[in-house]
C-alpha cells in the first residue's frame, strides 16, 4: 500500500471561505465597536447589559417580534419574545440609577431582510440623562468623526465629516421637497395629498402617505454630501419622545441620515406613564386592527412604574451594522456581518 506524500491538509468549504472574504470588514467592525465604546466611557457612560428574552418585546406597530417559551424548573412554561429594542429596560436602569448608559444589544425583527435589514442586528443604544435634543445631535456628530474618517466614499456617495452636519426640521423638509405644509394636513390624507401634488392611493391612511413622501421625496434628498438630523417629527409619530413645549405639532424627536442609510432614531424622552399608557394603548389597537394574527403580549408596567423616577433624558438607538457599513464602503449588512444574514446562514 503507498502512502502519498501530499501533506494532509484541512478540506476548506465555502462558508469558512466566505468568512475569509470578510475578514478586513470583521476587523474594521471590531475596531469601530472599540472605538464608539471608547468614546462613549470617555464621556462616563457606563456600558449595561439587558435580557434578550422578555415578556413585551416593544410596542411598535409595525415591528413583528420573535417568539420563544420559557420552562421553570417546575415545569410552568411562560411566554417570552426577543426584543426589537433594549430601550424599555434601559430606560428602567436610568429610572434606578440616573446614570448615562450605553449598550451594543443584539435585537430581532421578524420578518426583515434586505441590504439593508436582517432579522438580528446590533443596536448600539445609549441614553444621556440632563442632555437635551440638540445635546445629543452634538455628541452623535462627535461620535461619527470619532469612529468614521474625515471623508467616507460610499456608492457614489462622498459625505464631509469636517462640515457641520446639517439639521433640518420634518416641517421644512416637507417644504423644501415635497413643496407641501405638512403640519398643517396632520390627520387629513386628502389634504396631505392634494398639498403634496400626488395621488392618494386606495385605503392610504395620512400615516402611510407621510412615510411614502418621506421614502421617495426626502430621503433621497438629504445625507448626500454630510449626514442630516431629521427633526421635529410630527406629534403622531412620537412614540416615546415628548412634545415640543414650543409647539405640540411636533414631538421631540431626530433621525440622522447619511449616505441614502437611516443611521438612528432618537427622542428626548417622555416620562409621564399616563401619556405613555395612553400612546402604548393606541398603538395596541392599531395593531390588533392591521396585524390580528399577531401574538399580543402583556403591557410593560415596569416600565411605566419607573417613567416618573427618569430624569429629564434624550435617548439614541444607532444601527451599528450601517456605521460599519459606512466604515467599509459595503452597500450590504451582510457584508459586516460574522455569520451573515442570521444565525443558521452565511449569505
Amino acid at each position: 500500500m503507498s502512502v502519498s506524500a501530499t501533506p494532509l491538509v484541512p478540506s476548506v468549504g465555502p462558508d469558512p471561505l466566505r468568512i475569509r472574504d470578510r475578514m478586513p470588514h470583521l476587523i474594521r467592525r471590531g475596531l469601530v465597536m472599540r472605538a464608539c465604546r471608547a468614546f462613549l466611557e470617555s464621556r462616563g457612560c457606563m456600558e449595561v447589559e439587558t435580557p434578550y428574552a422578555v415578556p413585551t418585546p416593544g410596542e411598535e406597530v409595525h415591528l413583528l417580534p420573535f417568539g420563544t417559551e420559557y420552562e421553570t424548573p417546575e415545569g410552568t412554561q411562560h411566554r417570552l419574545f426577543l426584543h426589537t429594542s433594549p430601550e424599555f429596560a434601559m430606560k428602567r436602569i436610568v429610572a434606578a440609577t440616573g446614570l448615562p448608559v450605553f449598550q451594543f444589544a443584539r435585537v430581532w425583527r421578524n420578518a426583515e431582510g434586505s441590504r439593508l435589514h436582517a432579522p438580528e442586528f446590533t443596536m448600539l443604544e445609549w441614553y444621556r440623562p440632563h442632555l437635551g435634543l440638540d445635546g445629543l445631535m452634538d455628541e452623535t456628530e462627535a461620535l461619527l468623526r470619532a469612529v468614521l474618517p474625515p471623508t467616507v466614499h460610499y456608492g457614489t456617495t462622498t459625505l464631509d465629516l469636517t462640515q457641520p452636519f446639517e439639521r433640518l426640521s420634518m416641517a421644512d423638509a416637507f417644504q423644501r421637497h415635497a413643496g407641501c405644509d405638512l403640519l398643517a394636513t396632520q390627520g387629513d390624507a386628502h389634504k396631505l395629498a392634494l398639498a403634496a401634488h400626488c395621488p392618494l392611493r386606495e385605503g392610504e391612511s395620512w400615516e402611510d402617505l407621510f412615510f411614502r413622501l418621506l421614502l421617495e421625496r426626502i430621503e433621497p434628498a438629504i445625507g448626500r454630501t454630510r449626514p442630516t438630523f431629521l427633526t421635529h417629527w410630527p406629534a403622531s409619530q412620537a412614540a416615546l419622545a415628548c412634545k415640543a413645549p414650543h409647539d405640540p405639532r411636533v414631538a421631540l424627536r431626530f433621525e440622522l441620515y447619511a449616505a441614502g442609510m437611516e443611521l438612528a432614531n432618537a427622542f428626548e424622552e417622555l416620562t409621564d406613564p399616563t401619556e405613555q399608557r395612553t400612546r402604548f394603548e393606541a398603538d395596541r389597537a392599531l395593531r390588533q386592527q392591521l396585524y390580528p394574527q399577531r401574538t399580543d403580549w402583556p403591557m410593560d408596567d415596569a416600565l411605566l412604574d419607573a417613567l416618573p423616577h427618569m430624569p429629564p433624558c434624550s435617548g439614541i438607538a444607532l444601527g451599528f451594522d450601517r456605521l460599519v457599513m459606512l466604515a467599509c464602503a459595503t452597500p450590504r449588512i451582510q457584508d459586516v456581518l460574522w455569520m451573515g444574514g442570521h444565525s443558521a446562514t452565511l449569505l
